[in-house]
C-alpha cells in the first residue's frame, strides 16, 4: 500500500509501484515511473522522463530528470533511467539526456552521495559509488564498481573503466583504465585497486596478471602500441587482460599517464 503525504504533489497519471512512500513537499510530474518499495524524501523533485527502479531511496531535495544544461538541447523527448536498489542522497541532481544519447542512466545498487551532479547523457554502471560533490560533465561513462572520492570532477566524454578508484579532489581529463587507482595532479596511474579487487573475489593469480599488464603499459618504457603488442604476445589471455587492451584501443580521449615516483614526472 502506497503512502503519499498530503503535502506532496503527485500527478495522477504518474506510474507508481507498490509500497512507495512519498514524503511532504515532494513533486512527481506526469511522465514518471517509480518502482515498488521506493522511498522519496521530503522536497525531492521527480520530473517528466524519470524512470526509477525498485527499492530505491531518493533523499531530501534531490532533483531527478531536470532539463539538460546543454545549449544544444532543443526540447527533444529524453529520459533518466535509474536501476534497482540505488540510493540517491540529499541535493543530488541528475539531468535528462539530449539527442546525443537520448537518456541518462544510473545503474543498480549504486550509492550517489550528497551534492553529486550527473549531467546529460551520462552512463553509470552497477555498484558504483560517487562520493559527495562529485561532478560529471555530459556524456561521461563510468563502468561497474567504480568509486570516486569526494569533489572529483570529470571532464565531458571521459570513460572510467570498471573497478577503478579515483582519489578525492581529482580532475579527470583523460580516460581511466579498468582496475586501477588514480591520483595526483595531473591525474595518473598510481597502482592497482588491489584491495577492491580482493574484496570482490579476484584471485591473486588474476590480480598478478593485471599488474603485469599495467607494468607493460606504464613502467617498461614502451609506447602504447608497443605495450599492447607485447601484452597480447606474452601475457596470459584472460578476460581482464583483454578488457584492458580493448579499453585502451577504443579510448577516444587517450588514457591517463603513468607516474615516475623517482623523478616526480609523468
Amino acid at each position: 500500500m502506497n503512502s503519499f503525504h498530503p503535502l506532496s504533489n503527485v500527478h495522477p497519471d504518474a506510474q507508481i509501484g507498490k509500497n512507495v512512500i512519498i514524503e511532504p513537499f515532494v513533486t512527481v510530474e506526469k511522465d514518471v515511473i517509480i518502482g515498488d518499495n521506493t522511498w522519496i524524501g521530503a522536497g525531492a523533485v521527480i520530473r517528466n522522463g524519470a524512470r526509477i527502479g525498485k527499492n530505491c531511496k531518493i533523499d531530501s531535495c534531490a532533483s531527478i530528470a531536470g532539463l539538460p544544461q546543454d545549449l544544444k538541447f532543443k526540447g527533444e523527448y529524453t529520459t533518466v533511467e535509474i536501476g534497482d536498489n540505488t540510493t540517491i542522497r540529499e541535493y543530488v541532481t541528475i539531468n535528462r539526456g539530449t539527442a546525443a544519447k537520448n537518456k541518462t542512466v544510473v545503474g543498480s545498487n549504486c550509492l550517489i552521495m550528497s551534492y553529486v551532479h550527473i549531467a546529460h547523457d551520462c552512463k553509470i554502471g552497477d555498484n558504483v559509488i560517487l562520493a559527495g560533490y562529485t561532478g560529471l560533465a555530459g556524456e561521461v561513462v563510468i563502468d561497474d564498481w567504480v568509486i570516486t572520492g569526494g569533489s572529483t570532477v570529470v571532464h565531458q566524454f571521459v570513460h572510467i573503466g570498471c573497478h577503478a578508484f579515483i582519489s578525492g579532489g581529482s580532475l579527470v581529463r583523460k580516460d581511466v583504465p579498468p582496475y586501477v587507482k588514480a591520483a595526483r595532479e595531473p591525474l595518473c596511474y598510481v597502482g592497482l585497486n588491489s584491495l577492491g579487487l580482493r574484496r570482490r573475489g579476484f584471485s591473486n593469480e588474476t590480480i598478478n596478471i593485471i599488474q603485469d599488464v599495467y607494468r607493460c603499459l606504464y613502467q617498461k618504457g614502451m609506447n602504447i602500441s608497443q605495450a599492447i603488442e607485447y601484452i597480447e604476445a606474452n601475457l596470459p589471455a584472460i578476460p581482464e587482460r583483454d578488457e584492458i587492451v580493448a579499453f585502451v584501443r577504443e579510448s577516444k580521449r587517450g588514457i591517463m599517464k603513468g607516474y615516475d615516483s623517482a623523478t616526480g614526472e609523468e
